[in-house]
């Protein structure tokens, strides 16, 4: 049996009641949705909770997945929608746009040499909220600025602008950090 095969049996399982395909479904998932909310939430407690919630979600909204998308995007839209009201309920802060970021354009990542994925993780965590989010929304989650402004309900320019300043946030603190091998 084919991959897509093996997920559509397993969610029309999951529809029918089976303990068994349920589970089968959150081992499939939960890491990869762990880590979307631990790289959001930046709390491996919070990450643990929005987890659990949003795969509470996944089973009680089930009957409505109809198979457009695959279960594994349909799935993160419900965590990242979760992690989303859970920042908004603690505030989520995101920083005023500036006239001058009206026109932020995209520009090419930022390269060094010896920079590492694990130097980004650790220097993320330092982030506020809000550029964490949309830096995790737009580069690692690959969602556009668009999307972006519409998930969060800000625009489409706030976003641009956040995700410019984390960008230029993430350096300061790799450098001043020595995050460099």
């Amino acid at each position: 049996m084919d991959y897509a095969n093996t997920h559509h049996d397993i969610v029309e399982q999951c529809k029918q009641g089976s303990r068994h395909a349920q589970f089968e479904l959150y081992r499939l998932y939960s890491k990869a949705m762990y880590n979307i909310c631990l790289r959001m939430l930046n709390s491996e407690l919070d990450a643990e909770d929005v987890l659990q919630h949003s795969f509470v979600d996944v089973f009680s909204k089930l009957e409505s997945f109809r198979h457009e998308s695959s279960i594994g995007a349909w799935i993160k839209r419900i965590v990242i929608n979760n992690c989303i009201n859970h920042l908004k309920r603690s505030r989520l802060k995101f920083e005023e746009l500036d006239d001058k970021f009206h026109n932020v354009t995209e520009e090419a990542p930022y390269e060094a040499p010896g920079l590492s994925v694990e130097m980004v993780k650790k220097a993320m965590v330092e982030l506020p909220d809000g550029y964490r989010v949309v830096f995790s929304l737009y580069l690692l989650e690959g969602y556009d600025h668009e999307e972006i402004a519409e998930i969060l309900n800000i625009s489409e320019a706030t976003s641009k602008s956040q995700f410019h300043r984390a960008k230029k946030r993430l350096k300061e603190i790799i450098e001043s950090k020595h995050y460099r091998s």
